[in-house]
């Protein structure tokens, strides 16, 4: 216990001695994040190198404790062989985090240094061994421990977007890990996480609002792998069937924030690695929240989080369904309070029946267009477009192609007319007001525009021969 509080306390203290000295040494080297008023919100330029003054604080503060000779020195050197396995790993990551505070990288180089970390600490024993009873194959296992590390990693850099969130965030979550390791009797892990914990409470000295300092990618990427880690080693000690549950829990803010991210992105067809601003801090700042209310808010949610994998980990049986039904509900009214108009409208079209519109649309057009693409004539494709309109809410068809002329329904409404020069034209009709298949409609004038543009391109082709 002495050790426990030796190594907390010593990092603490270096963490307020290190930040101010690497605050300075990033303004000296220009080394700093600059406001754009629209993601970054801070009103003058910011030094951004904190996660060396907490990495170092950590470090050093081994370092002191194995010179104080204290008993737990043992266990240090004990482990250090596993320490010394998985330090590869958090160089590429903090080196690659380092390499985008100073030049900014791409996306994706710092993915790849994320996913090339994982395999090393995978292959430093850091395992996800199974979920919910059920053990996981070596494969299966790497997949899930690689997928859960570069998540972690990606989710608190993702949050660091207002002072201080990202550091209590973590702070929160690795004492949390700090508790369960002591519950557990887990002294090995709790050497392993407790200077985390006091580097993180020096930090928030001057990362808190106002900061004078930011984390920098050095720091958010590697306080995530570092709680990913820890999470994967503190699923394989614990006494739950889902062993995943109280690091999930743990870390529910940033995670939900990560996957919310990918979802919106995916539903509005955007690029996933492309930045913006509709993370749940930022839609509570637009929501009027001050910059300090907002981390005071999330904190208490993280406190929460924090109870509730405790209760897992002191009694998992008996909590384990009270707990993540509280949870669910919570995230559920939290997303409801946050107000993503991509959640709501997709969730009106799946129960008000657009999405099965949408499909049976979708599908319609791939038999018309399979159809249209197939060894037809001219006379022949013009059943088919006259079959086709019905179905996407059009109420008449005048067909002038080549030397084929047919009209068919109503010549009334508004008109879509698609010209085929050397060939002639083929005009749609849709009577005012229908409001039915109204982007079906839309996609079948595009589609009948490229399959009919291609059949007499071929059909050209044809006769030159």
């Amino acid at each position: 216990m002495y050790s426990l509080v030796f190594l907390g306390f010593v990092s603490f203290a270096l963490a307020l001695f290190l930040t101010p000295l690497i605050r300075n040494l990033a303004w000296r080297f220009g080394i700093v994040d600059l406001p754009d008023q629209l993601r970054k919100l801070h009103s003058a330029p910011i030094p951004r190198l904190g996660g060396v003054a907490i990495f170092a604080a950590a470090i050093c503060s081994y370092g002191l404790l194995l010179l104080a000779r204290f008993g737990s020195g043992a266990i240090v050197w004990q482990d250090l062989p596993l320490v010394v396995r998985i330090l590869p790993a958090l160089a590429v990551v903090f080196s690659i985090g380092l390499i985008d505070d100073i030049v900014s990288l791409r996306p994706w180089m710092k993915l790849s240094a994320e996913i090339v970390a994982g395999v090393l600490a995978w292959l430093g024993g850091i395992h996800v061994g199974g979920l919910g009873g059920y053990s996981f194959t070596n494969i299966s296992s790497f997949a899930v421990t690689l997928l859960w590390i570069v998540t972690c990693t990606n989710a608190i850099n993702l949050i660091d977007g207002v002072d201080g969130l990202a550091a209590g965030v973590s702070l929160f979550a690795a004492l949390t890990m700090l508790i369960a390791a002591l519950l557990n009797h887990n002294i090995a892990m709790a050497l392993a996480v407790v200077p985390i914990v006091g580097a993180l409470f020096g930090f928030l000295r001057y990362n808190f609002n106002p900061a004078s300092i930011f984390l920098g990618d050095c720091g958010s990427l590697t306080l995530g792998f570092i709680l990913g880690c820890y999470g994967a080693v503190w699923s394989e000690k614990s006494a739950t069937l889902l062993g995943m549950t109280a690091p999930l829990l743990v870390l529910a803010v940033p995670l939900l924030d990560v996957g919310l991210a990918i979802v919106r992105r995916f539903v509005r067809g955007q690029p996933i690695f492309d930045a913006d601003n509709e993370h749940i801090h930022h839609r509570l700042l637009s929501k009027g929240f001050t910059p300090r209310r907002l981390v005071l808010v999330i904190y208490a949610i993280c406190g929460i989080c924090a109870a509730a994998s405790v209760l897992l980990t002191v009694s998992p049986e008996r909590n384990r369904g009270f707990v993540l039904v509280l949870v669910c509900l919570a995230a559920w009214l939290g997303l409801q309070h946050l107000g993503y108009n991509e959640f709501s409208v997709a969730g009106r079209m799946v129960l008000g029946g657009t999405f099965r519109s949408v499909l049976s649309a979708q599908l319609a057009l791939e038999e018309f267009e399979l159809e249209v693409r197939a060894d037809l004539t001219i006379e022949e494709c013009w059943d088919a477009v006259s079959r086709a309109c019905p179905q996407f809410g059009f109420s008449g068809i005048v067909f002038n192609l080549d030397d084929v002329k047919r009209r068919w329904g109503i010549d009334a409404g508004w008109q879509a007319r698609i010209d085929f020069p050397g060939h002639g034209h083929i005009s749609l009709w849709r009577e005012a007001g229908v409001k039915s298949r109204g982007a079906a409609a839309v996609l079948f004038i595009d589609s009948v525009s490229r399959v009919f543009n291609q059949k007499l391109s071929t059909l050209e082709t044809i006769e030159h021969r």
